[in-house]
């Protein structure tokens, strides 16, 4: 990702590298910029997927200055390790999957989302052309399937479709697919038959021919029909003690991504797409668009939790998680999440 002609910007995207060296000071503790503007640093996992677009969309919209705080936005492209970074204190959010704050208070940790961006996974289960017998679910078995890594969002979710259509995890091999060209790769060069993935990988698979959606967890439709019901994913999540201590910072944050989530529901995908960094769209701008129509009907208008998504996504975490399993019954739901922030109105 070419990130330099943003280094100006309100909001800069800098890398990892660059928060690990900036010091020993733990990021949970807050801190403003020499005119006194809260500063918060903010780790998005993959942040040109579109699943997590609303991060940087909301930098381009210009609504984090417009709220009065200075955010800096990094990319990890692994939601696993993005939650390693803000653990360790390096940032103080995440943009990433709600279901790690479910792992996390089953670890002992208290980190809860502010601003749900998606009520859906947004992703898709994807099968290679020359994969043969594979239909559906329930043909999983024998076959090597692609997640972003293993303990990730993708590999538990696979987990679930492969366990509720009779097929046992060990009947399959997981395989680490990673996401963009590697994931092509992969699934074009025999290294998987299928796999979990997101836009525009997905858009650029099947636009090529080169596979096609067998499961779609990208629409309310699709995600209730192969989970049972709405599976919130993408969010804003912070450290509890972080949100408890600096409500008034949290809440210019979260309230800036709810302006965003209100403005994607009222524009166009060509619309969306103009006001992203020019790169994010490769050199295929028309694919770009596709890919953010295609997904866009995951996203909330609000960042309000859906009702009975936490219920939905503990089910599946508390089946396939060794963690979350030996503590399922200790899970408080509603400390995993919060809409103080977002019902609010800021």
């Amino acid at each position: 990702m070419r990130i330099n002609r943003l280094a100006v910007a309100a909001v800069a995207v800098v890398p990892l590298a660059v928060l690990a060296l900036a010091g020993c000071r733990d990021s949970r503790t807050a801190t403003t910029s020499a005119d006194g503007t809260p500063q918060v640093k903010i780790m998005v996992g993959g942040i040109n997927k579109v699943i997590y677009l609303p991060a940087m969309l909301t930098q381009q919209l210009g609504y984090f200055k417009d709220a009065g705080v200075d955010v800096q936005l990094s990319d990890e492209p692994s939601g696993a390790s993005a939650e390693n970074t803000l653990v360790a204190g390096q940032v103080q959010g995440v943009v990433g999957f709600y279901d790690h704050t479910i792992t996390l208070q089953a670890q002992g940790k208290c980190i809860k989302s502010v601003a749900q961006l998606a009520k859906v996974p947004g992703e898709a289960e994807v099968v290679s052309n020359q994969a043969t017998g594979l239909t559906s679910a329930k043909d999983f078995a024998g076959k090597k399937l692609g997640v972003t890594s293993p303990g990730s969002s993708t590999d538990y979710l696979t987990q679930y479709l492969a366990t509720k259509n009779g097929v046992p995890v060990k009947d399959y091999t997981t395989v680490k697919a990673g996401a963009g060209s590697t994931f092509i790769a992969s699934l074009t060069n025999g290294g998987i038959d299928g796999g979990m993935t997101t836009d525009p990988t997905i858009a650029k698979i099947t636009s090529k021919k080169l596979g096609k959606v067998l499961i779609d967890l990208r629409t309310e439709e699709g995600t209730k029909a192969a989970l049972g019901g709405l599976y919130p994913a993408s969010s804003l999540y912070m450290d509890c003690a972080y949100v408890d201590a600096n409500k008034d910072t949290v809440g210019k944050v979260a309230g800036a991504f709810v302006k965003t989530m209100k403005w994607i529901s009222t524009h166009s995908a060509a619309e969306v797409a103009d006001k992203m960094p020019a790169d994010y769209a490769g050199d295929d701008k028309a694919l770009y668009v596709q890919s953010i129509k295609d997904s866009s009907p995951m996203f909330t208008t609000d960042g309000v939790m859906p009702a009975g998504g936490p219920e939905t996504v503990l089910d599946v975490l508390g089946t396939f998680s060794d963690t979350v399993k030996a503590n399922k019954s200790k899970i408080d739901l509603t400390k995993t999440y919060t809409t103080e922030f977002t019902k609010s109105g800021q």
